[in-house]
């Protein structure tokens, strides 16, 4: 087992994309640094490494914990890295993913919203 791998695999096989293709993609579209450089796919990733990604519109921060050379359960990923991104990004992040989840409260027997309903509430959300 060595102690380095490409990026793209790492972040593929710790789950921080959901297919391999795109974790490639994002770096050859120069959003991932290793160590505050721009990173190809092909770069190595060694433990202790910052990685930083740029992910809808948020950037992520991760320092290498651990190596991964597939793709792991979420309990083994967990481990190999370890969340830096700053309080202020997560807190942006975090109320996005939020209201992307369609969190939206409507009173018990309310039914489904009329096409109106719907419109003044798309309406109001893309404010």
């Amino acid at each position: 087992m060595t102690d380095k791998v490409r990026i793209d695999k790492w972040l593929w096989g710790v789950r921080i994309f959901k297919t391999r293709t795109l974790a490639t993609e994002c770096c050859k579209s120069n959003k991932v640094k290793i160590n505050g450089k721009e990173a190809k796919p092909s770069t190595e990733v060694f433990i202790g490494n910052t990685v930083e990604v740029k992910k809808d519109g948020f950037n992520m921060q991760y320092k290498v914990l651990g190596i991964v050379h597939t793709r792991v359960s979420a309990a083994l990923a967990g481990p190999c890295y370890e969340n830096v991104t700053p309080k202020d990004e997560l807190n942006k992040y975090e109320t996005w993913f939020l209201a992307k989840s369609g969190s939206e409260f409507r009173e018990k027997g309310a039914g489904r919203p009329t096409k109106r309903e719907r419109r003044e509430l798309d309406e109001f959300k893309d404010k």
